[in-house]
């Protein structure tokens, strides 16, 4: 209730909405709120959630201020991860209130879980034994409260006779605390049998766990060299501390392998975090994360904004994969960010990749990272031969797309009883569909980009905002039937091709809009580990660290396909996914092959890889990011103007350039029509600002939005520090 005196106390509260600042509140008496406190206060006509900030609030009238409406029992968002909030805010030039709404995700977490009904022994004696009842009675011996199913399912038998035991005064009702996500880990479950150069890097990442102070490491690793096993030590040390833990990996969703590894290291898995969690158990790992009941979460990059309690280590694993950058509302670089999160708190963090990208390799050369290296495969297995296979001189069939030398190894793979991997980073049969008679050529009617057949499900599908039709009979165009044709390979089409070669091999697609999602596409990874297929054909999600024990041969279709383009990162991305992808063949040490189909056998990036020769790869590339004043030597960012109408965008975009600062050190390219230039209906143009390092690009693009036009209509603008991508 608030006070007659016209003044009351007042609390800044972050709302999670568009907000530049938190509103101000008044709190009412007798209600005490801190700082980090998550609270239910009006917003127009709305209740939301939100954050108490800090900051000081004078005394304002009484009369100006709505009173906060209640405060959660739920622990405070601690200070570090308050400053984390505003300092990703800052950096992304994002409202700091659509940074905390990444906070708030979980409302129903808020409060407490309701305690559960349980049942405690008495010392009553039932009026008669049986053997089920001498089970239930044996099982619950020790005092300890169970729930009625649970003891039922324990002592196999039906919940009918515990039941009966309870009326009988056998068992009494007891409230028991809500059941724990998972288990607790433990530390010193499975110590494991580390390789030299492993215990040598294990070592060092625990003395710097033991340390308690911020400090990044690359932990630098050949595929299958047991860079996991090395960063659980770091996990163990961690624990031992009494510590929380995050792991950061791009598809956790997909990655079953990695909880099973982990759960036989500590002998409880971790708590799961990523957005095919059913929102119940997301509400659970919330609170239990913020309470400090999980002590260790796997996730994918959102996971950076759980309220963890006492968070001593983020890893992240793959920390080169373009997946850790978030595009929509709030740009960032989750791998970046990590390291943000780790310097406020003062704890370390660990990367891990086997091809590391170029930014942190830069930071490790310089020392602002420090550097373990595992130079050698784990039990000496070797890494698999690799050979660019020349397309021009080993041309395939007429309507096909595999080199008769890759199904020539294929067939021997086969008959060794070995499974082999094609790669192909794109989904569906045919990226593009067109009329043999008068070209039609099938495109998104909302976006500038052509439908992609996807033959399995007869339909036509924009893979940017997700349109969709019926792959026709006949050219919409020109009425002619039987006349389309399919351009191009997609991995439906190379499914088919296998099929038509060996007919009796077990072949499986594997790709991320197939029907079933993510859980067919865990059970079908099982089942390649488990050696039930012959022959997987997939896009890139088969290079996220799957260990496929009988895997002996990969061959990638179209090794060229990502230097097609005008990205800055196309050699680096190229080497680092095909490197991963090879990198799948031979891990438990069978003598295996990587065949490389590619136009440009002479290509920088092909000889890199053939050659096992990473260094010169790296000081080439780095050579020339610097030379041309690319990332990490100079930064970029985007702005991306899109409107209902192409004059709209544009207009806007000019606008914008022309109101750009002078300033030494940055200029600004554009506006240019983006490659993409129309998406959902909405047309977009770019602008891209290149500046030295130490420049102040932030201050220079606030300027720019603050003096340019101002956003009304339909359009919007969206600022991309340190892009990734540049369609």
């Amino acid at each position: 209730m608030i006070e007659d005196s016209p003044f009351v106390a007042a609390a800044p509260v972050l709302v999670p909405m568009p907000a530049e600042r938190p509103y101000t509140y008044a709190v009412p008496a007798g209600m005490r709120v801190v700082p980090g406190s998550i609270v239910r206060v009006p917003l127009g006509p709305r209740q939301v959630a939100g954050i108490v900030w800090d900051g000081v609030v004078e005394k304002v009238d009484a009369k100006k201020l709505r009173p906060i409406e209640q405060v959660f029992d739920c622990p405070p968002i601690d200070r570090a991860m308050r400053r984390f909030v505003d300092w990703v805010a800052q950096y992304t030039l994002s409202p700091p209130g659509m940074v905390a709404r990444m906070l708030l995700r979980a409302p129903e977490a808020f409060d407490p879980e309701p305690w559960i009904e349980g049942l405690q022994r008495t010392f009553a004696r039932p009026d008669r034994m049986t053997e089920a009842r001498t089970r239930v009675l044996e099982t619950a011996q020790g005092g300890l409260a169970w729930t009625r199913s649970g003891l039922a399912h324990a002592a196999g038998v039906s919940s009918t006779v515990v039941d009966g035991l309870r009326a009988q005064g056998v068992f009494e009702t007891v409230m028991i605390p809500p059941r724990p996500v998972v288990a607790a880990p433990d530390p010193g479950y499975a110590q494991p049998s580390l390789m030299p150069d492993q215990s040598d890097a294990a070592e060092t990442l625990r003395a710097n766990v033991a340390t308690g102070t911020f400090g990044v490491t690359l932990l630098d690793g050949v595929t299958g060299s047991g860079k996991t096993e090395v960063y659980f030590e770091a996990v163990a040390a961690a624990l031992d501390r009494g510590k929380q833990v995050l792991i950061l990996l791009p598809e956790i969703a997909l990655t079953h392998a990695f909880l099973e590894r982990f759960q036989e290291r500590f002998g409880a898995k971790p708590a799961e975090w990523h957005s095919d969690l059913p929102p119940r158990m997301r509400e659970k790992v919330w609170r239990q994360v913020a309470e400090g009941g999980v002590r260790v979460v796997a996730g994918a990059r959102s996971a950076l904004f759980l309220p963890f309690r006492e968070l001593g280590l983020i890893v992240v694993d793959e920390e080169h994969d373009p997946a850790y950058k978030q595009e929509d509302r709030v740009f960032y670089n989750a791998r970046d960010m990590a390291v943000v999160r780790g310097h406020i708190g003062g704890f370390p963090v660990v990367l891990a990749s086997a091809t590391p990208s170029v930014e942190s390799r830069v930071n490790a050369s310089q020392g602002r990272y420090s550097r373990a290296v595992l130079s050698a495969r784990f039990a000496e297995a070797a890494l698999p031969d690799l050979q660019t296979v020349d397309m021009r001189r080993a041309p395939p069939a007429r309507g096909g797309f595999l080199s008769p030398v890759l199904l020539g190894h294929m067939r021997q793979t086969l008959e060794r009883k070995e499974q082999s991997l094609l790669f192909l980073n794109r989904r569906g049969y045919a990226p593009l569909t067109l009329c043999r008679v008068c070209g039609h050529r099938f495109g998104c009617p909302v976006c500038s980009a052509w439908l992609v057949e996807h033959r399995f499900r007869g339909q036509l599908v924009c893979h940017h905002c997700g349109h969709n039709e019926r792959r026709p009979e006949a050219c919409p165009e020109c009425g002619t039937l039987d006349h389309l044709v399919a351009c191009g390979p997609g991995v439906e089409r190379i499914a088919e091709e296998v099929v038509a070669h060996f007919p009796d091999a077990r072949t499986i697609v594997l790709s991320s809009d197939l029907m079933g999602g993510v859980r067919r596409l865990r059970l079908e990874l099982e089942a390649i580990a488990n050696g039930e297929a012959d022959i997987v054909i997939g896009t890139q999600l088969v290079a996220k660290g799957h260990n496929f024990p009988n895997m002996t041969l990969v061959g990638v279709v179209d090794a060229d396909l990502g230097l097609a383009n005008g990205d800055p990162r196309a050699a680096e991305r190229t080497f680092q996914l095909l490197s991963q992808v090879t990198g799948r063949a031979g891990r438990t040490g069978k003598k295996s092959l990587g065949l490389l189909q590619t136009f440009q056998p002479d290509h920088p990036v092909m000889r890199a890889i053939v050659s096992g020769d990473a260094e010169a790869f790296y000081e080439r590339e780095i050579a020339e990011r610097e030379r041309a004043g690319l990332p990490p030597f100079g930064r970029l960012a985007g702005v991306i103007v899109s409107a209902a109408t192409r004059a709209e965008a544009e207009g806007h975009a000019r606008g914008l350039r022309r109101a750009a600062p002078q300033a030494t050190g940055l200029f600004v390219l554009g506006p240019a029509e983006a490659p993409l230039s129309l998406i959902g209906g909405r047309h977009r143009f770019r602008l891209l600002i290149q500046g030295e390092r130490r420049a102040d690009m932030q201050g220079f693009i606030r300027t720019m939005l603050a003096e340019g036009p101002k956003v009304r209509g339909s359009v919007r603008v969206q600022v991309d520090i340190d892009p990734q991508s540049f369609l």
